[in-house]
């Protein structure tokens, strides 16, 4: 039996979430996904949106995925591909080069992601769509305010 690992946030699930897992299981027989703690998402500076109970029980719904487990460090990757006897350790190629230290007790592989999509990006769009409300509501209530000085 094949076993592959991978790491992520899957923060506001999105199609290259499930395009990447999907690619991901087809390395193998069994996909076991550590899905980043909102504790470990502070450490590296990510701000998540959907709180790690829910990102976990979503990925582990997919059926592409057959375990998973709290990522809580940068560190725990050595022991995981142990604990779990992995054969492959795949990621998104935005991380090129970054695991490639793990080379000497797993097979490491970096998938394509899906273009057109990304969790920053969708980040970004919601941002300055909340921005833009909140600009719109100051200019009425700017408006609302003016008027009852007018009236009064």
């Amino acid at each position: 039996m094949t076993t592959v690992l991978t790491y992520g946030t899957f923060d506001l699930f999105h199609i290259g979430h499930l395009n990447l897992l999907k690619r991901l299981a087809a390395l193998g027989d069994r996909l076991v996904v550590g899905v980043s703690s909102d504790e470990f998402n502070r450490i590296k500076g990510k701000k998540v949106i959907v709180p790690y109970a829910q990102r976990a029980e979503i990925v582990q719904a997919i059926r592409y995925v057959d375990e998973v487990f709290p990522e809580e460090t940068w560190e725990q990757k050595r022991d995981d591909i142990a604990r779990f006897d992995v054969d492959i350790f795949g990621m998104g190629h935005d991380w090129k080069g970054k695991f490639d230290d793990l080379s000497d007790v797993v097979a490491v592989r970096y998938l394509p992601r899906t273009s057109g999509i990304s969790t920053t990006e969708m980040k970004r769009v919601l941002s300055a769509f909340d921005e833009a409300h909140v600009a719109e509501l100051k200019r009425t209530l700017d408006s609302l305010s003016q008027i009852v000085k007018e009236l009064s």
